[in-house]
């Protein structure tokens, strides 16, 4: 469990989908990072680039209780982005507070590769309390929208057995929904949606 002063880390977040079907097994809740340096051409969410612009800023624990209060509905939550582990401070304190109250599945979509994670405490320390890590940089050369990733040298690293291959390939490639203000959000790996 998160303590007292990694609840009020600051998260700046792009956006939050409170239920999921294209973001991993089950109903998910979705949190999208806002800020992301890695640059990767053909990036599905260009709008969640800038970190100092777009997004709102918000607590850990703020997050945390909105995904714990509809735990009873969900499977799970997934991190994505912009790129989640820019900011892991926040995800670690998250994915702490996530697992330590409440049987939810947790993943983590991101563009820094295994090799990159385990070389930095911070990273490695945001998804230690993680079930799955989507891990490499999109390639739209090697597009593939299927299993949670987006091109086929992104690796899915199981860090518990929770999800396997048959759950993960069983996600649909891409979902609309209807936003509390009319408009439509596409979101899942499908490009062609976007």
């Amino acid at each position: 469990m998160a303590g007292v002063a990694e609840l009020t880390t600051p998260w700046r977040v792009h956006a939050v989908m409170p239920r999921s079907g294209a973001n991993g097994p089950g109903t998910r809740y979705v949190v999208w990072s806002q800020g992301c340096s890695l640059g990767c051409a053909g990036c599905f969410n260009p709008e969640t680039h800038e970190a100092a612009r777009g997004g709102v800023v918000r607590s850990v624990g703020e997050v945390a209780e909105e995904v714990l209060a509809a735990a009873d509905r969900l499977e799970g939550v997934t991190l994505t982005g912009g790129e989640p582990l820019e900011q892991p401070a926040a995800v670690a304190a998250f994915c702490a507070e996530v697992r330590a109250r409440s049987g939810l599945g947790v993943i983590v979509l991101t563009g820094f590769t295994r090799r990159e994670i385990e070389a930095d405490a911070a990273r490695a320390a945001a998804v230690a309390d993680a079930d799955l890590v989507v891990a490499g940089r999109f390639n739209p050369r090697l597009h593939l929208a299927s299993g949670l990733r987006g091109s086929s040298n992104k690796e899915h690293w199981h860090r518990t057995g929770r999800y396997g291959t048959a759950e993960l390939a069983a996600v649909p490639e891409a979902e609309i929904a209807i936003g509390d203000d009319g408009s439509l959000i596409f979101t899942g790996m499908r490009e062609a949606l976007r």
